[in-house]
């Protein structure tokens, strides 16, 4: 299980973001208020990317709960992109606690994290990971399900899969395979966005010019709606769209 988070729209500054909020990010790592079916804290590592202008993204990861790492909010203070997608997490037990295994996940512009668990890890997911390149999985940041799952998700991009079909497909077929899975998947190329809700909460909050999706609301600000479970989020800064997973 995870906490994780996508902004776009006009640039904003990291602390202001992810640490100074009332229910940040920072806090949901050690005080998340709706976890659902399992897990109490998200200490197992964190992970930062964000778009600096028009070039690909950069990225922050680190095994270690983030409020213990002296180096983040000091680099958030003065740091400020259009685009992000940060992560903590809370590792499934028997699963590697590295600065690898921590999202976001990346190729090129494409950032990616997953909430959630794969059920039946590893043996449901073997013939789902067959129909990969052998090298893809050898490549993996990690033996993790989140690792496979982001392979899943590219194999499908750099086939020209566009990012809603393909994180919605990964979804049904990762669902089917192994039932029970909670897969909220998140997906930004720091332009647009894709995100389902399978299994955990992801709440919205949009204005004219800006989208921020989350897994928990941030503050008690109006604004913030939640999406229905079994739905996939897709968008821009200035345009957001909800439909069931399975229309899309």
């Amino acid at each position: 299980m995870c906490r994780h988070l996508a902004y776009l729209g006009p640039p904003v500054n990291l602390r202001e973001l992810l640490f100074d909020p009332p229910y940040s990010l920072l806090r949901q790592s050690w005080s998340p208020r709706d976890m659902r079916g399992g897990g109490t804290i998200n200490a197992d590592g964190f992970g930062i990317g964000w778009y600096p202008g028009d070039g690909d993204p950069v990225r922050y990861r680190r095994a270690q709960p983030i409020w213990s790492d002296p180096t983040i909010a000091q680099l958030a203070a003065v740091t400020s992109a259009g685009a992000v997608l940060a992560a903590v997490r809370s590792a499934t037990v028997g699963m590697a606690v590295l600065d690898n295994a921590a999202a976001p996940f990346a190729e090129g512009r494409w950032l990616f994290s997953h909430n959630g668990v794969v059920r039946g890890w590893p043996d449901s997911m073997v013939p789902l990971a067959t129909g990969l390149p052998v090298r893809d999985l050898l490549t993996l940041d990690a033996t993790t399900d989140s690792a496979l799952l982001w392979a899943l998700v590219r194999h499908r991009l750099r086939a020209g899969v566009d990012p809603a079909r393909a994180v919605a497909e990964t979804v049904a077929a990762v669902a089917a395979a192994a039932p029970g899975s909670r897969l909220n998947l998140l997906f930004t190329d720091g332009r647009t966005v894709a995100a389902s809700v399978a299994g955990h909460a992801l709440s919205i909050r949009t204005t004219q010019r800006s989208v921020l999706l989350a897994s928990e609301p941030h503050d008690d600000e109006p604004g913030w709606r939640e999406v229905p479970d079994g739905h996939l989020v897709t968008g821009t800064a200035t345009e957001v769209r909800v439909r069931a997973i399975g229309q899309v």
